[in-house]
């Protein structure tokens, strides 16, 4: 028997991050079961349809009515970063490092605060000097959507971009949940 069902193409993109949250948990086996049966896919063909979501539903969405990647995730940066933010800031790498990053023990550069310092009314302050990991954030315009299925995954529930992508992947894949029968 199948729980999921295939539905039409949805035109409605779901922003609300409170809606959001709740997929993430109610729909959780199912994603698994998505991540194990996109693993069965070719990895081009998945590619090619995430990128064509992609272009669709992103353009779509408002990142700066959202903000939610800055308000909850930790940002690494690298040092030619950290010297050109700090360059743009006005600030010497000791004071910038001393307010703004935090050292990991293997030599990452951490962000030192979620949400993000730079964070202002939902927009990015150092937009044009924003690191690599942001201006890339959710990377569904990126090769190897398989590699990425956990940190897509882990992403679902936080960013509206992810969560209408992947949604509308089941769809296009024609994914079906298997749930095991039960005797009654």
């Amino acid at each position: 028997m199948y729980l999921y069902a295939i539905k039409e193409a949805n035109k409605y993109l779901e922003t609300n991050l409170e809606q959001l949250l709740v997929a993430g948990q109610e729909n959780e086996l199912a994603n698994q079961q998505f991540a194990q049966f996109l693993l069965q896919l070719d990895p081009d063909l998945v590619d090619q349809k995430v990128h064509a979501l992609n272009s669709e539903i992103a353009p779509k969405i408002d990142c700066t009515s959202c903000g939610n990647c800055c308000k909850t995730l930790l940002i690494n940066i690298n040092e030619k970063e950290a010297d050109a933010l700090s360059k743009h800031l006005d600030q010497t790498r000791e004071i910038f490092d001393k307010n703004y990053l935090e050292k990991g023990m293997n030599g990452t550069l951490l962000i030192n605060a979620v949400p993000c310092h730079f964070l202002q009314e939902n927009k990015c302050t150092v937009y044009d000097y924003r690191f690599e990991g942001c201006k890339e954030f959710p990377a569904m315009h990126l090769p190897h959507f398989n590699k990425r299925l956990f940190t897509t995954f882990m992403h679902y529930n936080r960013c509206p971009i992810i969560f209408n992508i992947v949604e509308q992947l089941k769809i296009e894949t024609q994914f079906v949940m298997e749930t095991k029968n039960e005797p009654l």
